[in-house]
């Protein structure tokens, strides 16, 4: 009875299996796009920091190929996927500005709607869509109107960044024989602090350095005093050293504590290494700080009267004075201290000198 059952339905099962088979035979025909296969217009990427933020295109290149482009191939008035296949995507890992209105961190579908005579850039929510079929203006994020101006013959699209600045670029498309510029500007400061107070969370709390090289960040741009001298005394905490108590005394000078700040600039002379004390010295000469420099080098020369470099120093802040006959002959006093590997380099200075060249250009 089983057998004869069996053999009823057979038929039926054999039918519905090539009917399922014709049915996925046909779904993945139409579907072969799927398969990552070679594309005509080309998938590109290009990246650019700002400090620390990424900027990030991710496009694909499409050719004019003998084509008119604008007004007909990419039409005036219509949104266009600014590339071809997918949504041309731009994505930002911090919070930026576009031709100076904020946009906030994430990934963004960039399109434009073109003109004879200006474009809008658009930056959509939705960054997953095929082109700009499906665009919808209520997704927008943020709209920008900008000037597109001539340029060189691109035959292949392309996206780059020019007019790079400490905390700015110029993202440009570039097709045919136009180019179409938006900037892009990053609060480099305010990105940098809450990058290190997030930093400053993992291992690098857990030594002197990391604290130190944040207050130094704060000192060499002018910004958040009150935190950087917070960092400063956990660093201090963590290793007394040079470089912290150098660190915390340039703090309190950019505070207006004077007084403070000379005490404890003298308490990390006495605790520095002499070649600490030359490098700081160094740096004074750097910022034409004359005297200071003279005074550090002759303190470094009368404590360390054995060790080559301090004759350097003198020798630097003669020359920066001018004073190049004394300067040649203190260098002439550290090539008999130093070590065999310098004084190629010692003889170099002294024939500076004796031409009357400084030698701290």
């Amino acid at each position: 009875m089983a057998s004869r059952r069996l053999a009823s339905i057979a038929p039926a099962l054999v039918a519905a299996s090539l009917l399922h088979a014709g049915a996925a035979l046909a779904q993945n025909q139409n579907q072969s796009f799927v398969l990552d296969l070679p594309l005509a217009s080309q998938r590109a990427s290009v990246s650019q920091r700002l400090g620390l933020t990424s900027v990030t295109i991710d496009y694909h290149r499409p050719q004019v190929r003998g084509r008119k482009v604008w007004g007909e191939l990419v039409p005036f008035g219509k949104v266009w996927r600014a590339g071809a296949n997918e949504n041309t995507v731009i994505t930002f890992t911090d919070p930026v500005k576009i031709e100076g209105k904020p946009l906030a961190r994430g990934s963004y579908g960039l399109h434009m709607l073109p003109t004879e005579t200006s474009w809008t850039v658009i930056f959509s929510k939705n960054s997953t869509s095929w082109g700009s079929f499906t665009y919808d203006e209520k997704e927008d994020a943020l709209r920008v109107t900008v000037k597109p101006v001539p340029a060189d013959m691109h035959d292949s699209l392309i996206y780059d960044f020019e007019d790079l600045q400490p905390d700015s670029a110029v993202a440009t498309l570039r097709w045919e024989k136009l180019a179409v510029p938006f900037k892009v500007s990053v609060d480099v400061p305010q990105v940098t602090l809450a990058s290190l107070r997030e930093q400053l969370r993992g291992l690098q709390a857990f030594n002197w350095v990391g604290w130190n090289d944040a207050a130094t960040y704060c000192v060499e741009n002018k910004t958040d005093y009150e935190e950087a001298l917070k960092w400063a005394d956990r660093s201090i905490q963590n290793e007394e050293r040079f470089e912290n108590l150098d660190t915390k005394s340039n703090l309190l000078r950019a505070t207006g504590k004077t007084a403070e700040a000379d005490a404890l600039k003298q308490k990390a002379l006495d605790v520095a290494t002499p070649l600490q004390i030359h490098n700081y010295g160094r740096q004074l000469l750097a910022e034409k700080k004359m005297a200071e420099a003279t005074k550090i080098f002759e303190r470094n020369a009368r404590k360390n009267p054995k060790l080559w470099f301090v004759y350097i120093g003198l020798a630097r802040a003669q020359s920066a004075a001018g004073k190049y006959k004394d300067a040649a002959k203190n260098v002439k006093e550290a090539l008999s201290l130093a070590p065999e590997q310098q004084k190629q380099y010692l003889q170099g200075l002294v024939e500076r000198l004796d031409s009357g060249k400084d030698i701290n250009s």
